[in-house]
């Protein structure tokens, strides 16, 4: 009988490793569960794989390519749509890769799909196989599978899966497209103005020299000394842009800095708000899909900690797992985070008392996603008519600058004239 080394957690949270006899992956899942363990890694330890894999390392390479880059969203997300609409068909899974493998065009996906459907065809799970490749199908993904294959419903749950990622990707789109336009707009506009103080202000400040017209007005002389600043240290504008974004990115990278740059973003004005119920509905989405899908709350908590891609989310859910495994709720925790609405922790309340969290979890992402969409259309109205006024202020203060001058050479010229 075949041997699966596995990794699990007991009811307490803590990590336990072990061996067992089972005749299949399913079985050895089942068994594990049994004990009381919630089992996060089984795989068969087989000397039959190991060979299989060492004969077949040159044939796995067949039809491989060099590939740049990861895999976009919307490639995994179409990926696994047609997938779950494969199994549901009735089509064996190793038939259904392969069809999926055939169709791809070269790249990281494909490449990554060949062994998949290798080591699935050899008898290792699908979730083991695509556990592989973490570069591309992540924590939460290969979890999921995990669950549709130990409850034997994993067309459903990859056609949840496909949901999740298009619902998340929709966000994410609204979401960059709101930073996006002002940013664009507002990088444009500073470009002309740099281009009008580097070489259009120094020919009217030589022609105001020429004409003597004496002390010039201040908003002028304001105007010709920013010039003069562009025009002697024009070279550094580049390299304390790039000294900022480096000094950026190391202090993200460092624990105090990523907490302090997520904390900043969500509380930001006007953009923190879209930022925070976009972090706050893909968190109630993701733990809403894995409780649904039969993953236990504490290996749940654990992915979301990393799929909600904020630092300061991610310890209230840090705190969340700390809290279920010594036996209390979920609601409160987050309640003491001050970053979740007063209605989101009531709506977690509710489910956790009717049993329904799943379901709760899910209609704070759907009602926060709307949210989002309101936001974002509201900000796009709002920044239209700001950047109209910013925008016009400057090029007002640029051409009165330039005007008032102009007009005391007007009287030089016409009190000489007469």
């Amino acid at each position: 009988m075949p041997i699966f080394t596995y990794q699990a957690m007991d009811r307490q949270g803590r990590e336990v490793k072990d061996e067992i006899d089972a005749t299949s992956h399913e079985e050895a899942v089942s068994l594990i569960r049994k004990k009381g363990y919630y089992p996060t890694n089984v795989k068969q330890k087989s000397e039959r794989a190991g060979k299989r894999s060492a004969t077949t390392a040159v044939v796995k390479q067949k039809g491989k390519t060099k590939a740049l880059g990861g895999v976009n969203a919307k490639q995994l997300c179409q990926f696994t749509r047609q997938l779950s609409t494969l199994t549901d068909a009735g089509l064996p899974l190793v038939r259904s890769l392969q069809i999926l493998e055939a169709q791809l065009k070269p790249g990281s996906l494909k490449n990554s799909l060949i062994d998949v459907t290798d080591d699935v065809q050899g008898g290792t799970s699908l979730s083991e196989a695509l556990s592989k490749h973490p570069k591309i199908y992540d924590k939460l993904y290969v979890n999921l599978v995990r669950a549709g294959e130990a409850g034997g419903v994993l067309d459903v749950i990859l056609q949840r899966l496909a949901e999740f990622q298009e619902k998340t990707e929709k966000l994410k789109r609204e979401v960059k497209g709101a930073l996006v336009y002002p940013a664009a707009v507002m990088i444009i506009a500073m470009l002309i103005l740099l281009f009008i103080m580097i070489f259009i202000i120094p020919k009217f400040t030589e022609m105001f020299k020429s004409f003597d017209i004496g002390e010039m007005p201040l908003p002028t002389m304001m105007l010709q000394e920013f010039s003069n600043f562009l025009l002697a240290w024009w070279f550094l504008i580049p390299v304390f842009v790039f000294a900022a974004w480096m000094a950026m990115r190391m202090f993200a990278r460092s624990e105090t800095g990523r907490v302090t740059l997520d904390g900043v973003k969500i509380r930001a004005p006007l953009f923190g708000i879209i930022i925070r119920k976009a972090v706050i509905s893909r968190f109630s989405r993701t733990l809403g899909i894995l409780i649904s899908s039969g993953v236990p709350i504490l290996e749940a908590l654990s992915i979301v900690k990393e799929a909600t891609g904020n630092a300061v989310i991610g310890k209230a859910v840090s705190d969340v797992h700390d809290s279920i495994r010594e036996g209390d709720t979920i609601a409160e925790p987050l309640r003491q985070s001050k970053v979740f609405d007063e209605m989101v922790i009531h709506m977690i309340e509710v489910g956790e008392e009717t049993g329904d969290l799943d379901k709760m979890l899910t209609k704070v992402a759907d009602n926060y996603d709307n949210e989002v969409d309101a936001a974002v259309a509201g900000l796009m109205s709002l920044f239209e008519p700001l950047l109209i006024v910013f925008l016009g202020l400057t090029v007002g203060f640029i051409v009165v600058a330039l005007f008032l001058p102009l007009i005391k050479m007007m009287d030089k010229i016409s009190s000489s004239s007469s």
